[in-house]
């Protein structure tokens, strides 16, 4: 779990340094495409914090996850209407779902970890 973390803090350094730009008309498409890759990241956290991570699931998660978003957003811009916020609020629910249970997890093991001793 800690590789993860320093690989996602590492991304977070670089792309912030990083001299690229996103131009504005793209801007809608890739932010929802990162904000399905962190789902992906936390769901992929999640599964190891509960021992059931499989690489082959996470990966295809990733990508499958961001360029469905990317799609549904480009869909609904097409339509006239703003479909990428029902994606920003699923990815947001579970996003916030499993950081919970992430948190409780690590919890519960500090928390055990102390009681034996």
């Amino acid at each position: 779990m800690i590789y993860s973390l320093i690989g996602l803090l590492l991304g977070l350094l670089v792309g912030f340094y990083s001299p690229i730009t996103v131009p504005t008309v793209y801007a809608p498409y890739v932010s929802i495409s990162i904000l399905a890759a962190l789902d992906s990241v936390f769901g992929g956290i999640r599964a190891i914090e509960e021992d059931c991570f499989e690489i082959n699931i996470f990966i295809t998660g990733f990508f499958s996850n961001a360029l469905m978003a990317g799609i549904l957003a480009y869909f609904g811009d097409r339509l006239g209407i703003q479909l990428y916020l029902a994606a920003i609020f699923a990815f947001g629910v579970r996003i916030f779902q499993n950081l919970a249970i992430i948190r409780r997890s690590i919890i519960a093991r500090l928390f055990f970890k102390n009681n034996q001793k």
